[in-house]
């Protein structure tokens, strides 16, 4: 009887346990069921057709504050900047002009102003003045055959008339006399040529101006292939080679002025533009626009330095760089339209100015344009504009 009580009892327990799990197996299922019920559920609400109005009703109701600016029209000084390179208004190359020799001395250096025709360089002459007094005597020569054929014309004359010299004789004197001032002349002219070309031995100063660069030393032997010995600025007068694009060039004219500040300066330079280049460089579509500026030594030729052209006044929207974005199109910016959407729109930015950047075509100023978090918004996007006054 024990035994079989026993076994009984254990029998009852495996059979209850296993009720338990099945029953927690129950559960477990309806969990899941119940879950996924509520998933799809949600999907449902959220992704239907027919719930998507209360889903932009929620998204009208968190829109994002931005502030916003209307531009309006403002006059302002067009300004456009460029960068260049300083170089003289005017650089005279001297070299040799003559036929060259021994350099005996030099008389100025890089940094000094000269005058019209003052001596640079002198070269050794000791050969050419010999060759000049060579000539002188035989001019002296020339001289006195002249006057002994003169003076025998004039024996033949008073002779023909008692019949002692024929006039053949007469002519054949004539002639004489004539060759022998021919020979003079002839004289004349060798050693004229001979003093210009020892005036031309020294290298002399073409014009008044300041040196740019000296390229020769004393003792040097020069002639016609030497080069440049030196650069010489005429009259010291400078200028800026500034680079503008094609539209640039349109906006400016002769006279226009310009401020100039080079490199490692800090002083800014005024200066107006003298010349424009009637070409524009095909490869990289820019012209030159030449600033006139006065002679100062902190001004170096072959310098870098940036310029500022005011080019005449313009009327214009004028944004923060804020507001402006860049995209694959150009530049944009996004201004509120009907119902609060932001659309985008493309602009023509002009140059920079104290205030702003110029928005020379895309708007007329009475829109209202985002002026932060531009980059952070999507077209078509709504938004809470808060509109900012401009100062």
């Amino acid at each position: 009887m024990n035994y079989e009580t026993t076994m009984s009892a254990t029998l009852n327990g495996e059979i209850m346990q296993d009720n338990r799990d099945r029953n927690q197996r129950r559960v477990r299922i309806a969990t899941i069921i119940v879950a996924i019920l509520i998933i799809a559920g949600a999907a449902y609400y959220f992704f239907g057709s027919g719930s998507t109005a209360p889903v932009d009703a929620d998204k009208a109701g968190q829109a994002q504050t931005v502030t916003v600016v209307a531009p309006g029209r403002d006059s302002v000084v067009r300004a456009i900047n460029a960068t260049g390179t300083l170089a003289a208004r005017r650089e005279i190359p001297v070299g040799v002009v003559g036929e060259g020799g021994r350099v005996l001395q030099v008389y100025v250096d890089a940094g000094d102003w000269v005058t019209q025709g003052e001596v640079l360089v002198s070269v050794d002459r000791s050969v050419q003045t010999q060759q000049a007094a060579a000539l002188e005597a035989q001019i002296g020569v020339a001289r006195a055959d002249l006057q002994l054929a003169q003076n025998e014309l004039d024996r033949a004359a008073q002779l023909v008339e008692r019949g002692f010299v024929s006039k053949a004789d007469v002519d054949r004197k004539t002639a004489t006399r004539d060759a022998a001032r021919a020979r003079v002349s002839v004289a004349n002219a060798q050693l004229a040529e001979t003093r210009a070309r020892n005036a031309r031995l020294d290298v002399r100063a073409p014009v008044s101006g300041y040196v740019l660069e000296r390229n020769v030393e004393t003792g040097q032997t020069v002639s016609a292939g030497s080069g440049i010995l030196f650069r010489i600025a005429k009259d010291g007068q400078l200028e800026l080679q500034a680079k503008l694009s094609e539209d640039d060039l349109a906006q400016i004219a002769v006279g226009i002025p310009a401020s100039v500040t080079p490199v490692g300066v800090d002083r800014v330079f005024e200066g107006n533009i003298w010349q424009i280049s009637p070409m524009i460089d095909a490869q990289s579509r820019q012209g030159l626009a030449r600033v006139a500026l006065p002679f100062d030594k902190a001004l170096r030729p072959g310098g870098f330095a940036s310029v500022e052209i005011k080019s005449g006044a313009m009327t214009a929207p004028v944004l923060p760089e804020s507001a402006v974005q860049t995209g694959r199109e150009g530049s944009f910016v996004y201004i509120v339209g009907k119902n609060n959407k932001v659309q985008q729109r493309l602009v023509k930015l002009g140059p920079v100015t104290a205030n702003g950047l110029i928005i020379e075509e895309g708007l007329d100023g009475s829109e209202r344009v985002v002026l932060y978090a531009g980059g952070f918004l999507n077209p078509d996007e709504t938004i809470n504009p808060k509109l900012l006054k401009k100062q």
